[in-house]
């Protein structure tokens, strides 16, 4: 039985990163599977997550693109079929900014491909990224589309976008080492992205695991007190009876007897103005404790990288 601190690590690296790179070790999260990641294991590993339908893993990378057109009735069109998870801003009357996931841009292309502003971005992002869209392409592949010009945005010209743009087109990942009960509250937030590590698939009873279940330190717990030790003595039987049903079950099955205190860890991914909303709703000294345990310090460290978009943001006394 392994005890330590809940933590979050906001996974900046990443950005900068390819997009496959980063899908692949987001994904593997959710089976602990991070020893396998090779310099060439990203491309066999996407192209399995597209087979599979796993469309929950590419939802962990998002791209900005400034599209110019030549006609307003194609804009009326695209907005005529509510994109689901698409931001979209007008810079000029001629200029568009649009962001959205992998995921989102795919769906786009399969369920609205006779779209023109959509054929022309699902052309535009199968060229630059062959790997994400190899089986959506048409019998006669993606013609070009006249009057939309497209261009994919550095990060660093995102974030170089002024407070209420950057906010709405600048996605963040954050990895949160947490007990269960936290991650039951994340993941009620709609517009965000989530990869879980799995209790179906993980076995704890494995090498990689130290044979041993991991729990989170309990916050409202002083250590060495009587609660505590109840605690302690709580967790070290459910460690034993987990571990004796192994010999029999399977983790899905053995998962049952598990409780809230249980470690996991999830990766959450977001624009900034859902952190935003994230923030307000849980660091408030009505929120729970252990999930203030973590988005006090996430809302000071996002504060010093996108203080235009956080300044104003004030933590409870």
């Amino acid at each position: 039985m392994l005890v330590i601190p809940a933590s979050f690590q906001i996974l900046e690296e990443l950005d900068q990163q390819s997009m496959a790179v980063r899908i692949e070790a987001c994904g593997r999260l959710c089976y602990k599977s991070e020893d396998k990641i090779s310099e060439g294991s990203a491309e066999p590993f996407v192209k399995g997550i597209v087979k599979h339908g796993h469309n929950s893993v590419l939802e962990m990378a998002a791209l900005t693109l400034r599209v110019e057109i030549d006609s307003e009735s194609l804009v009326a069109q695209f907005l005529s079929i509510i994109p689901k998870y698409i931001q979209l801003d007008r810079l000029e009357k001629k200029t568009l900014l649009i962001s959205g996931t992998i995921r989102a841009f795919r769906e786009l292309a399969r369920d609205h491909g006779k779209i023109k502003l959509v054929k022309a971005m699902a052309g535009y992002l199968a060229e630059m990224s062959p790997l994400f869209f190899f089986d959506l392409a048409p019998k006669r592949g993606w013609l070009p589309q006249d009057g939309v010009r497209l261009t994919r945005l550095p990060l660093a010209e995102v974030d170089a976008l002024p407070a209420d743009l950057l906010a709405k087109h600048r996605h963040i990942a954050v990895r949160f080492i947490s007990n269960r009960a936290v991650t039951h509250e994340l993941v009620r937030h709609r517009p965000c992205s989530f990869l879980q590590e799995s209790q179906r698939y993980c076995r704890y009873a494995d090498d990689k695991f130290g044979n041993e279940i991991t729990f989170i330190k309990p916050l409202f717990f002083a250590e060495g007190s009587e609660e505590y030790r109840l605690w302690q003595r709580a967790m070290a039987e459910t460690e034993k009876i987990y571990l004796e049903l192994l010999k029999t079950s399977s983790p899905q099955a053995a998962r049952t007897v598990l409780p809230n205190s249980c470690k996991t860890e999830i990766i959450v991914f977001a624009n900034l103005l859902e952190w935003l909303h994230i923030l307000r709703l849980r660091t408030p000294k009505n929120a729970e404790p252990s999930m203030r345990e973590l988005t006090i310090p996430l809302a000071q460290a996002l504060k010093e990288r996108f203080p235009s978009v956080f300044n104003e943001f004030v933590l409870a006394e």
